[in-house]
């Protein structure tokens, strides 16, 4: 994107009905590390890439807590992600508080939602650079909403956002149709296979890697290293495995669709 005459205000319409500020917050969203969720009827998973800004550092963390229903991951600034997560937060100890019952899903997103959208129609505030996956449960199931930073919210089966989501796409792309059924599990392991696309040669570890979890009857929490890691060394013996049988009855131009199949493309 380049700096035009349109762009120097967010209230500032350009003449193909574009507003700028807004998009370069869209941007922003893109260029932080990959977030992930999947659902099925019963439970939530969220994971994404943890980056450290250098091997002297510590990475920033990106999945929050919310309630014992509700968590969110972030791609974009932190620091904006961070802020929202305290005010959702707060909208539900107040409805908690209130009526002695947990906020719903959908009531909170779109609360969140019209707080976005205020940054968008006020010239003295900026869009809130980052987007959200939020997770939860309530009396209707579970749920997965990605809230952008336009205020514009959408429900989802399975999404990624960040920086190389559209390879963790691509792959839930020709699995969602069984995340619905999927058990806790196979719900996290389609979730790691998703975030090791993301990476594009770099080995999976519990290192680079933040899983949470939360169910119907499980409260949100976020699982330890040592579990993240025997479920990734797990599901690598399945692949290697699979992989070997493919290329003994594969033919050659089946592998070799396999292989352009694979190379999806990068979002910057």
């Amino acid at each position: 994107m380049f700096r035009n005459q349109y762009d120097t205000d967010v209230t500032t319409w350009s003449p193909a009905g574009r507003l700028f500020q807004v998009e370069y917050a869209m941007e922003a969203v893109k260029q932080g590390s990959a977030a992930i969720g999947l659902r099925s009827k019963t439970h939530v998973v969220l994971a994404c890439v943890n980056k450290a800004n250098s091997e002297l550092s510590s990475h920033q963390k990106k999945i929050f807590k919310v309630d014992d229903h509700i968590g969110v991951a972030i791609a974009g600034l932190t620091a904006d992600g961070r802020v929202l997560s305290r005010y959702m937060r707060t909208e539900c100890i107040n409805y908690s508080f209130n009526y002695e019952s947990p906020l719903p899903v959908g009531r909170l997103v779109v609360q969140l939602a019209d707080k976005a959208q205020v940054c968008t129609q006020r010239s003295w505030k900026r869009p809130y650079g980052v987007g959200l996956l939020v997770g939860g449960t309530d009396e209707s199931g579970a749920h997965l909403y990605y809230n952008c930073p336009s205020g514009n919210y959408f429900e989802y089966q399975a999404f990624a956002i960040g920086s190389r989501s559209q390879a963790a796409k691509t792959y839930m792309e020709r699995r969602f149709e069984s995340f619905t059924n999927s058990s806790r599990d196979d719900l996290i392991k389609d979730a790691l296979i998703a975030v090791r696309e993301t990476l594009q040669g770099e080995t999976l570890k519990s290192s680079i890697c933040t899983v949470a979890v939360v169910g119907v009857d499980e409260a949100f929490h976020i699982l330890d290293q040592e579990t993240v890691q025997q479920l990734i060394n797990a599901f690598e013996i399945v692949g290697e495995t699979e992989g070997a049988a493919a290329e003994e009855g594969a033919a050659a131009e089946e592998g070799a669709a396999a292989a352009g199949q694979d190379a999806a493309p990068m979002d910057m």
